[in-house]
């Protein structure tokens, strides 16, 4: 009999001034996938850490943890606390990684990364109210701030407060496949995908109060994926005329509604190829693809693998 694989070992690096709510995140969210992770928290210096409330919270780990981590999440702390170069302690403590060990950054968690030259030539995202500063300091690093996480394999960053939860639940999705995600989701009362980036949470006027949205269709496509579903049929829909519908619908959701239903056709069939036996043309028929090589063209764009390279993963995960 074969041994139970060891939990994948998460520290949460908390830093003073760290958001209460963001600090709790990743205990949340991989505390939900049933003992596939272990999740401890740890402080630089002492065990008493301010929070940006009126509390402090106490940490029972150093920064020896860090050593011993497979991933470590880094939660925001307050912008008066950001600083250009990071401490000697926080240098410090950050060499003591291992090898491959992944780092997630979360809102202004990034500059920390930034700071230390990890995200030199790599892309990366922060708070969408943080852009100007960043880049400024740090313009060597591939900024996008349109989007809710950026996945740059050993280094991940995403951007303000709730998006650490999306970042937290895709690395759920991407070690241990749809069904487990999907599953921490529904304990954590959260939607296992949230369409678009931050670009949707920029501050914009106001819309006028007569306008009506496109969430109704947005919906109705989901349920027919399988179907057509050109431009004109979406705006039909929605009653409106194209040119309309697509300004409204990147307004609301952050993309194009071409670029959308790509993101979800690619979503349906992953997890069609984690959870059936279909044929890649028969997955590729069920969302919407028009041949099974169009699929393959489609997955390898966004995940950078074959759709039988991507079972042979997430099957064996999954079960």
């Amino acid at each position: 009999m074969s041994a139970e694989p060891r939990p994948h070992r998460v520290a949460v690096l908390a830093l003073d001034g760290v958001y209460p709510f963001e600090l709790g995140i990743p205990a949340r969210v991989f505390g939900s996938a049933d003992g596939r992770y272990l999740v401890h928290t740890c402080a630089l210096d002492g065990p008493s850490v301010r929070t940006n409330a009126d509390f402090s919270v106490t940490v029972d780990h150093g920064p020896e943890l860090l050593a011993r981590a497979d991933t470590v999440v880094i939660p925001p702390f307050d912008t008066e606390r950001i600083t250009r170069t990071p401490s000697p302690a926080l240098h410090a403590a950050l060499t003591t990684l291992r090898p491959n060990t992944r780092l997630v950054s979360i809102c202004t968690a990034a500059f920390v990364l930034a700071a230390t030259g990890l995200l030199d030539g790599r892309p990366a995202t922060t708070h969408w109210a943080l852009t100007d500063i960043f880049r400024a300091w740090y313009p060597r690093v591939d900024l996008d701030p349109d989007v809710l996480f950026v996945d740059d394999g050993d280094l991940l960053t995403s951007a303000g407060a709730a998006s650490g939860v999306d970042v937290c639940l895709h690395l759920v999705r991407r070690d241990h496949g749809s069904e487990v995600a999907n599953h921490v989701a529904r304990m954590c009362v959260v939607p296992p995908w949230r369409d678009g980036g931050q670009a949707q949470y920029i501050e914009h006027p106001v819309p006028a109060p007569d306008r009506t949205g496109t969430a109704t269709t947005r919906q109705w496509a989901l349920e027919h994926l399988d179907t057509p579903l050109s431009l004109a049929r979406l705006a039909a829909h929605a009653r409106m005329s194209r040119r309309t519908f697509v300004r409204r619908f990147t307004e609301e959701v952050g993309t194009s509604p071409g670029r959308w239903l790509t993101a979800q056709r690619v979503e349906r069939a992953r997890h069609l190829l984690e959870t059936t036996d279909l044929t890649v043309d028969e997955v590729a028929s069920r969302v919407g693809f028009a041949t099974g090589a169009s699929l393959r063209q489609h997955l390898r764009t966004a995940l950078g693998v074959s759709p039988a390279a991507y079972r042979r993963t997430f099957r064996r995960t999954a079960s």
